[in-house]
């Protein structure tokens, strides 16, 4: 499994707007430059964090967008799999609605099917024990953090 720009750069916009809550809303443009990503892709990847909840948008000239939740109650595993989909290391891992392919013959007698879900379950429970917050605060060089740290 290899996270995508998608899941990084999701990640990425979020921390920023995780510094900045409680500040109103951020504008797309403002994320890009402060963390150096594509404005463009940016707002392809809002749409799913919209959906999901985890992010709310305002519109007019003060608008952007802004955490719908506090950064403690947002999990980096959350984020990832809103914008990536399950977190998997093999396709026998996923159900039948999450994948492309045909179910593996074997995967009732696989050996070494239990150790992928292990791996897979100690990547899902790291990711779903890190939230926002824990970003913001393990980076005492930013001196952006005081909006994390509400």
């Amino acid at each position: 499994m290899k996270i995508s720009t998608k899941g990084r750069y999701s990640v990425t916009a979020l921390y920023e707007l995780a510094l900045r809550y409680g500040e109103g809303a951020v504008s797309l443009k403002s994320i890009a430059t402060s963390q150096g990503l594509s404005e463009n892709y940016l707002e392809q990847l809002m749409a799913p964090l919209r959906r999901a909840g985890i992010v709310k948008s305002v519109r007019g000239a003060q608008g952007g967008y802004m955490l719908a939740r506090d950064p403690k109650d947002i999990t980096i595993g959350e984020i990832i799999t809103t914008v990536e989909g399950p977190i998997a290391l093999v396709d026998c891992l996923l159900t039948s609605a999450e994948s492309s392919e045909q179910p593996c013959d074997r995967a009732c007698a696989c050996v070494t099917r239990g150790v992928w879900e292990k791996v897979c379950d100690s990547i899902s429970n790291v990711l779903n024990h890190i939230t926002l917050y824990d970003l913001c605060v393990d980076q005492p060089d930013n001196p952006k953090k005081v909006g994390c740290a509400r």
